[in-house]
């Protein structure tokens, strides 16, 4: 596998999503899909086609590419991407179990990334999970807030959202 050709595939494609160039993201996704014929078990190369695919509307046609970057064993901090990638891909597609079976894994393993629990709120409104939607939205926003008054109602906040469901005893 030529890494230096993938990394220069990759630098193409991100300066192609900053510039939203359809021109630069159409020409790195079939040298992507060339590189792919040469390498087909190839987890990283599968895994940046499926963004390039994402990047140029094709969200659709990037579910099979993160699918297979996974399955061969991504890791790090491409998995960690390609998980909040493909869940999220699901979840605009419809696939809502599909897209928080997806994000689950992503937060289990990459419990600090913000996003990926975001995502999962999302994912879990369309499902009909509401109240786990919004405890995690609330948590996801008590734990990076820097807002005076939220943080000045933080203890009670987090206390509230241990169960939206509760009220007070009127005996």
């Amino acid at each position: 596998m030529n890494r230096e050709r993938l990394n220069q595939l990759i630098e193409r494609r991100e300066a192609g999503r900053a510039k939203q160039d359809q021109e630069i993201l159409a020409a790195v996704r079939e040298d992507l899909l060339t590189l792919l014929s040469e390498y087909p078990e190839d987890a990283e190369t599968n895994y940046q086609t499926g963004i390039v695919h994402d990047n140029s509307g094709l969200g659709k046609e990037a579910i099979p590419f993160y699918e297979k970057a996974l399955e061969l064993g991504l890791s790090g901090a491409d998995r960690e991407r390609c998980l909040m990638g493909l869940g999220s891909t699901y979840r605009y597609w419809g696939h809502y179990e599909k897209s928080v079976e997806t994000l689950r894994r992503g937060r289990d393993e990459f419990p600090e990334n913000k996003a990926i629990r975001v995502f999962l709120s999302m994912a879990l409104y369309n499902t009909g999970q509401y109240k786990e939607s919004v405890e995690l939205l609330i948590a996801n926003l008590m734990e990076s807030t820097t807002d005076e008054k939220l943080q000045y109602f933080k203890r009670g906040i987090l206390a509230y959202n241990e169960d939206l469901d509760e009220t007070a005893n009127q005996d």
